[in-house]
């Protein structure tokens, strides 16, 4: 049932709830917080916390990129993480309700990691840089191995590294959605926000299942059932007639029954009562 949206949240729908963990000065890395789904934030005393994905308010994600394409305030072939970031940072009071069409709100919750520790995924394991990625929940189960093979701009702008690589997928998120949609999980820290926040590119996307549960491969062994026999069939040597040939006999003639004649009825036998109610 959706919830608050972005926009009536920003305005004050929660004010007054103590639901705040703590505040940021900049509304563009709540934003991205939210579409990360952790985040580590530095306090004022120099304490680093850290939170994690708890829930979101039901509205669906609507990716911001793809508001600022339409719009014409970004090209299509500049788009990136950081591309929106420097845009919203430029231009604070459009980058508010261009923040708006995006209706879905992320709730976190404070984890006990420490600030080495990489981030928890959906599947309740620690995520592995490089391995760990993020896949649509209602289409694959956690722990499912992929082959992933791409050209993707890991080093720079330019889509020249070749990314060969098993992963596993052990997250997911509200904007992964597909059967061949996938977040690789680069780690934390500015170098690999950048290269995160690069990646939009196709690939190959193969899901690895053990052979005996590939339904092809299963049918290969498996017996056919007994051929059925035809609807009518003479055994060898029967002298059995076929009855749908076009010469076969016809029924013979019914017997003419006789009347029979009235006869006397016969004395009857006096039975007790009990047995003549048993016989009727």
């Amino acid at each position: 049932m959706p919830y608050y949206d972005r926009g009536e949240i920003e305005d004050g729908a929660l004010d007054g709830w103590h639901l705040e963990i703590c505040w940021l000065r900049d509304p563009v890395e709540v934003l991205f917080a939210q579409i990360q789904g952790s985040a580590r934030i530095r306090l004022e005393d120099g304490t680093i916390l850290r939170v994690n994905y708890d829930s979101h308010n039901g509205w669906p994600y609507t990716p911001v990129g793809r508001v600022m394409i339409d719009r014409n305030l970004v090209p299509k072939d500049e788009m990136s993480m950081q591309r929106i970031r420097d845009w919203m940072q430029a231009n604070p009071d459009a980058a508010k309700e261009v923040r708006r069409q995006n209706k879905s709100y992320v709730f976190f919750r404070i984890t006990n990691l420490a600030t080495e520790d990489e981030a928890v995924g959906g599947e309740g394991v620690p995520l592995v840089p490089g391995r760990s990625i993020a896949v649509d929940r209602s289409l694959h189960a956690y722990g499912t191995p992929f082959f992933i093979e791409g050209d993707l701009p890991i080093a720079n702008d330019k889509a020249g590294t070749k990314f060969r690589r098993l992963v596993i997928a052990q997250d997911t998120g509200s904007a992964i959605v597909g059967p061949a949609r996938a977040d690789i999980y680069f780690g934390a820290g500015d170098e690999a926000a950048r290269m995160a926040g690069r990646i939009k590119n196709p690939g190959d996307f193969v899901m690895l299942m053990p052979r005996e549960l590939d339904p092809i491969e299963a049918g290969r062994d498996t017996p056919l059932p007994p051929e059925r026999p035809s609807t009518f069939s003479l055994s060898i040597g029967s002298t059995m007639e076929d009855p749908t040939a076009e010469d076969a006999p016809g029924p013979e003639p019914k017997p003419a029954v006789a009347t029979p004649k009235l006869a006397a009825p016969a004395a009857a036998t006096k039975k007790p009562a009990a047995e003549v109610m048993r016989e009727s």
